[in-house]
């Protein structure tokens, strides 16, 4: 039976890799690269500040990014990149690099449609895949699967993960009970929950940069203590990728899966994550987004993800048999002393609530989009922030894990057949913002009578 239940993971696994290479280079090649050739303007968005009547509560493009890199700078970027190094080797570092540079161009596309194809709510914007494929392909069903798909994956599994490794960290660093961690977090997160986008988005646009630059920080700095081995680590790094010992050993398959699985759990591309709260944000053009949300998928994978990684592997202790929170925190502790396992439960902390947070708000997206239930709302608001918080902080690192992992799975195949079918309109939407830019437009604007054939199914770009 365990053997039936690895092959079948394993050729799932590889039918989500496939899918997500050819979706990604697709988007890239269509895009020219959107996501090499534009990062300047992607950082030169950061400062854009919301458009709309200041009745309204809109949120800007940083506060967007905000709560996005807050879900995927989390349990991922310390726990994930150490369980990944753990199971799949130093070559497993390689490919959630290569998933990075490729997905960067899938979020690129997903969350220029979730701006496009976004509605107005009661004070504020509202959108996400759910809701392209409602309005852009017309499927009911399929939207309502999304939608309930992403509430069980993000609201409810992922918040587990981010509770489980929360209290791990915690325990190894302090020897704090699980139980007693567990129901602090679940008080504190049910408090902000209840304060709707506007508190989650001021609450991440303050925790996230700081957590975020503390933390390259101290990679940086161990990093340059021990400069002298970084070309060893490249090099361990792409020999293990492509090695003939894995390949020899049958252990290549495992490296990539091992990579490729976590990557998409750090980064979200293609998922149907990021989209949700990129429709909230507030405008000119429905490509700033877009092009915000594929900076964030190299803030994540390529900046903290790796920052992870070089601490491991320069520690040499990714052999010793840690796993997960604990082998992180063993490698600072070597690096830099006692200090180093607490900075790391600190960091944690930070990294995983946050991304609590904003998982939490994906999953609520999606309730209001199936339902306009007060009621609904408020069970699945105890239910992401209490109930599966505290199962979270008293279950096992591999229940949670292999939960989330499922849903994942099923969740992106779904996302990605929509995004393919939708992507012309996205091409179009750069064609025009780039040709706005090159007539010396600094901000441009989109109207939807730009797109005459699904214009009425536009509510938002009078």
């Amino acid at each position: 039976m365990e053997l039936l239940t690895t092959i079948n993971d394993a050729v799932w696994t590889y039918f989500l890799i496939g899918v997500l290479i050819c979706c990604g280079l697709y988007f890239t090649i269509k895009t020219r690269g959107v996501q090499f050739r534009m990062i300047g303007e992607m950082v030169r968005l950061l400062t854009d500040s919301a458009t709309g009547s200041k009745e309204q509560k809109h949120i800007s493009s940083f506060q967007a990014f905000a709560v996005s890199v807050a879900t995927r700078v989390g349990t991922g970027n310390l726990a994930g990149v150490a369980t990944a190094i753990a199971i799949g080797g130093p070559g497993s570092v390689f490919w959630m690099w290569c998933i990075a540079l490729i997905g960067s161009a899938t979020a690129f596309v997903e969350s220029t449609l979730a701006q496009l194809y976004k509605r107005r709510s009661t004070d504020s914007f509202i959108g996400g895949p759910a809701y392209y494929i409602l309005h852009g392909l017309h499927s009911k069903w399929m939207a309502a699967l999304f939608a309930i798909l992403l509430t069980l994956t993000f609201g409810l599994s992922y918040n587990s993960i981010q509770s489980n490794t929360i209290c791990s960290a915690m325990n190894e660093a302090f020897g704090w009970s699980p139980t007693v961690v567990g129901i602090v977090i679940t008080v504190v997160a049910l408090f902000i929950v209840f304060g709707g986008i506007q508190r989650i988005a001021n609450v991440s646009s303050v925790v996230v940069p700081v957590m975020a630059i503390g933390y390259f920080i101290l990679a940086a700095v161990i990093i340059i203590m021990n400069i002298s081995h970084v070309p060893h680590i490249l090099r361990l790094i792409v020999e293990d990728a492509f090695g003939f010992k894995q390949v020899a050993g049958g252990g290549l398959g495992m490296t990539i899966m091992t990579g490729v699985k976590r990557g998409l759990f750090s980064n979200e591309a293609g998922e149907g994550s990021a989209p949700n709260v990129a429709a909230t944000a507030a405008t000119s053009h429905p490509v700033k987004q877009g092009l915000i949300q594929a900076l964030s998928v190299f803030t994540d994978t390529l900046l903290v993800c790796s920052c992870t990684a070089f601490i491991i592997l320069i520690s040499g202790l990714y052999t010793s048999g840690s796993n997960g929170i604990a082998l992180t925190q063993s490698a600072l502790h070597q690096q830099i002393g006692s200090a180093g396992p607490i900075f790391v439960a600190v960091a944690i902390f930070l990294f995983a609530f946050s991304s609590i947070i904003g998982n939490y708000y994906y999953g609520e997206a999606n309730i209001r989009f199936l339902s306009n239930s007060k009621r609904l709302l408020t069970v699945y608001r105890f239910l992401s922030a209490g109930v599966f918080v505290m199962w979270g902080a008293i279950a096992s690192l591999e229940v949670v894990w292999g939960v989330g992992d499922l849903f994942m799975a099923a969740l992106t195949v779904c996302n990605l057949v929509a995004i393919t079918w939708l992507s012309r309109y996205v091409f179009r939407l750069l064609s025009d913002y780039r040709k706005q830019k090159r007539e010396g437009i600094k901000e441009p604007v989109f109207r939807k009578d730009k797109l005459p054939e699904i214009a009425e199914d536009i509510e938002c770009w009078e």
